[in-house]
């Protein structure tokens, strides 16, 4: 094995920096690797999102189609941004296990648009 490859192989092993993202994104992670649904509790359970649900709800009181076309780019955004915008970090604290998939997560938000679209789309006109 030459210096090369052994090197690779130490830089994918966890270090002090990836110790160190774990102890700033999640300070009060134990050690034990975040399911899927943990991060899907730990991500809804942000001022943002919760802001966003309220919305939502209130969209869907209302029946406002140009309400909910601003949440469904709203919600575009925070996905966008969980998925492209900051991907290191989230990779980093992944591999080391403080962060989870956040696959769940964005599934539900995606449903919870598509309900959306579908419950204030205007009615059909059968003949």
């Amino acid at each position: 094995m030459g210096p090369l490859r052994g090197g690779l192989i130490l830089s994918v092993l966890p270090g002090s920096a990836m110790a160190e993202l774990c102890s700033v994104q999640r300070p009060d992670w134990d050690g034990v690797p975040v399911t899927a649904i943990q991060e899907t509790l730990s991500l809804a359970s942000t001022p943002v999102v919760l802001i966003l649900l309220l919305l939502s709800a209130l969209a869907i009181r209302f029946k406002s189609q140009w309400g909910v076309l601003v949440l469904v780019v709203l919600w575009t955004i925070l996905v966008s941004f969980l998925s492209i915008f900051a991907p290191n970090a989230r990779t980093v604290g992944m591999m080391e296990g403080c962060i989870g998939s956040p696959a769940l997560f964005i599934g539900i938000i995606a449903a919870i648009c598509v309900g959306m679209i579908f419950y204030t789309a205007p009615p059909s006109k059968e003949r």
